[in-house]
C-alpha cells in the first residue's frame, strides 16, 4: 500500500509538472472581456463600441466580445423582449466555448450592464466553460422586478412586449417567450413565481431541490461585484442589484445576508462575501447613466492582471486538470 501510493504521488507530481509547463506563457496578459447588453440595446450599438474601446485603451491588450443571440442587430434586439431565456443561455455558452479566442483563454472578465447582469450568472451557474474569473453587473436584476419597465410612446416594440406581459405573467406561454417575465420576482406572488418562473427562479436556487453546481460555480468567482445606480427608477426595487428584497407595501428593505439564500448558502454568496470576494457598490445617476470615469475605475480594479491573479489561474487550471 505504501508503495502503490508512492506511485500515485509521483505520478500526480508529473502530470502537474507537465501541465504547468504547458500553460501559456502570456498568463499575465488581460483576459477577454465579454460583455452582455441590457433590454432594448443591441451588440453593434455605438455605446457598446464606445465601451469595447475604452476597456482597451485603459487595459492594453484586452479582447472584448459582445454577446449577441443574432447576428442582425435588430433581431439582437428583438432577443432582448422576446425569446426563451434557457434557450438563450444554452446558446452564448455553446457561443462563448466555441468561440476560436475565448474558448482558448485561461478564464475570461464578465461585465453585465443591466439584464445582462444576471444573464451572464446564469453562464457562470450553468455553463463556466471558459470560467469566469471576475463578473461585474452594472443595475442589474438579481433579486428580479416587481414592475416592468415604463416604455417610450414610439417604443412599439416594448410596448407589445408589455402588453403580453400583464396579460398573465404566470402563464407558460409569457414564460417562455417574454424575457422580462422570466426575471419577474414579486414577494407578494411568491407561490406563482416558484412554480411557473422559467429563469429567475432556477438561477436563484430558490425552490426545494438546490443545484449544487450552481453554487460551485459561482463561489468559484474571484470577484463579483454589483453597482446599484442611487436614483436607478427605472429598476424596481433598484435594490435587486445587491439580491435584496423589498415589500412593495411596506416597502421595508431586506439585506442579502438577512435573507435565507445567503444565511444558508444556496449560490455560494455568503461564502463569497466572507473572503472578502462580494462588493456591493454604488453608481451615481439614473439607470445606466455610466460616464468613462466609473468604467474607467471598474477596469482598473477588476479587468487588469496581476501576479496574485495570475498564479490564482495557474492553480484553478491545474486542479481542473487534475
Amino acid at each position: 500500500m505504501a508503495l502503490l501510493g508512492h506511485l500515485i504521488f509521483l505520478y500526480l507530481s508529473s502530470v502537474r509538472l507537465c501541465l504547468s509547463s504547458a500553460l501559456p506563457s502570456t498568463f499575465a496578459e488581460p483576459l477577454p472581456l465579454v460583455i452582455w447588453h441590457g433590454l432594448g440595446d443591441n451588440y453593434d450599438a455605438d455605446g457598446l463600441k464606445s465601451v469595447a474601446k475604452l476597456a482597451q485603451a485603459v487595459v492594453p491588450g484586452t479582447f472584448v466580445y459582445t454577446v449577441r443571440l443574432d447576428d442582425d442587430p435588430g433581431a439582437d434586439r428583438t432577443a432582448t423582449f422576446f425569446g426563451n431565456l434557457t434557450l438563450q443561455i444554452e446558446k452564448v455558452c455553446e457561443d462563448i466555448a466555441t468561440h476560436p479566442i475565448l474558448s482558448t483563454a485561461p478564464a475570461i472578465n464578465a461585465l453585465g450592464f443591466s439584464q445582462g447582469g444576471q444573464f451572464l450568472r446564469g453562464y457562470v451557474e450553468r455553463c463556466n466553460k471558459p470560467r469566469v474569473r471576475n463578473l461585474v453587473t452594472f443595475g442589474s436584476q438579481h433579486n428580479g422586478i416587481s414592475e416592468f419597465q415604463t416604455c417610450a410612446v414610439t417604443d412599439f416594440l416594448c410596448r407589445g412586449a408589455n402588453g403580453l406581459l400583464r396579460s398573465n405573467t404566470w402563464s407558460d406561454f409569457v414564460q417562455s417567450r417574454l424575457v422580462p417575465a422570466q426575471y419577474y420576482r414579486d414577494p407578494e406572488e411568491l407561490q406563482n413565481y416558484l412554480e411557473a418562473s422559467n429563469f429567475l427562479a432556477d438561477i436563484n436556487n430558490e425552490r426545494q431541490v438546490k443545484n449544487a453546481t450552481y453554487r460551485k460555480n459561482l463561489a468559484s468567482l474571484n470577484r463579483f461585484a454589483m453597482y446599484v445606480f442611487s436614483n436607478d427608477t427605472t429598476v424596481i426595487p433598484k435594490e435587486t442589484g445587491w439580491f435584496a428584497e423589498v415589500n412593495a407595501t411596506s416597502e421595508a428593505l431586506t439585506k442579502l445576508q438577512d435573507r435565507p439564500m445567503y444565511q444558508e448558502d444556496w449560490l455560494g454568496l455568503r461564502s463569497l462575501d466572507k473572503e472578502g470576494r462580494l462588493e456591493f457598490r454604488d453608481a451615481p445617476g439614473g439607470h445606466m447613466t455610466l460616464g468613462d470615469e466609473i468604467l474607467e475605475d471598474v477596469f482598473k480594479r477588476y479587468f487588469t492582471p496581476s501576479l496574485r491573479s495570475v498564479e490564482k489561474e495557474k492553480e484553478y487550471f491545474l486542479q481542473e486538470e487534475l
